[in-house]
């Protein structure tokens, strides 16, 4: 990666280590640490063995760096949410997870393929757990400025909701883990938005205190991400049908969580 930099004209100095010692001070700590799904597997499926990874690893690094933004990547993203909150005690506003940036990708590349559009100018967001139960938001969809819905018919648009909520397990089939580049290039979005104050609204998974009518629970919704974190929380004007499965997402989000203890 540090030979690429001459080539791709980066300036960064990257630094292996077995050791969190040499990442304290740290502004911002990724935590992609866990057994990755394989073929078979839903995101669910790994929550037992993932908790006590994630624990132990978010711990050591937010010892050596207490002033840090904690962004989680570990599968299911919503659970390890929670063990990361927990084990570094941090304020909500410097725990969070990514997902909706990677789900909402695969939504626009979808789309693209159905209009044959630029991904470019397609707007779109998928908000609720990252897993069966996520919520792409059709109402928020447009192509250019044009409502989704005025583009595509009804059941294409269901065909590909269905996809996206799939697309991890898509991969996972094809290639027997989800652990890409789509992943990688999701959370650098984070990391820059953070680490460059861009205050970029994207949809991340957050704890949520009361917003969307969810208390005490991480959730994807779209947020301003800056250098303090998640310094706002958005809230859309959604359709009843995406109220109501946004409810859904929610309670199973919940019934992961239960599972932790």
């Amino acid at each position: 990666m540090n030979e690429a930099g001459p080539v791709l004209n980066y300036e960064a100095r990257i630094t292996g280590t077995n050791g969190y010692e040499e990442t304290a001070g740290s502004d911002v700590i990724v935590i992609t640490s866990g057994k990755p799904r394989a073929p078979g597997m839903s995101r669910d499926d790994l929550v037992t063995t993932n908790q006590a990874i994630v624990k132990s690893v978010t711990e050591q690094a937010a010892a050596v760096s207490p002033e840090a933004i904690v962004v989680a990547v570990t599968n299911p993203l919503d659970a390890m949410c929670h063990v990361a909150k927990a084990a570094c005690d941090f304020p909500r506003e410097r725990v969070v997870g990514m997902a909706g940036i990677l789900d909402t990708a695969r939504f626009r590349a979808f789309i693209s393929f159905e209009t044959s559009a630029s991904v470019r100018d397609i707007q779109t967001l998928v908000l609720g757990s990252h897993g069966d139960q996520m919520v792409p938001v059709v109402s928020a969809s447009s192509v250019g400025g044009v409502p989704l819905t005025r583009i595509v018919s009804n059941e294409t648009i269901a065909a590909m909701v269905e996809r996206v909520r799939k697309g991890g397990g898509e991969i996972v089939n094809l290639l027997s883990t989800s652990a890409w580049y789509a992943p990688g290039a999701a959370v650098a979005e984070m990391v820059a938005s953070i680490v460059l104050d861009q205050k970029r609204v994207l949809p991340c998974t957050a704890y949520l205190e009361g917003e969307y009518g969810i208390d005490g629970l991480y959730m994807g919704v779209p947020v301003r991400l800056g250098a303090a974190g998640v310094e706002e929380i958005i809230t859309l004007d959604l359709t009843a049908d995406e109220r109501a499965a946004l409810a859904q997402s929610a309670q199973a989000v919940r019934d992961v969580v239960s599972i932790l203890g």
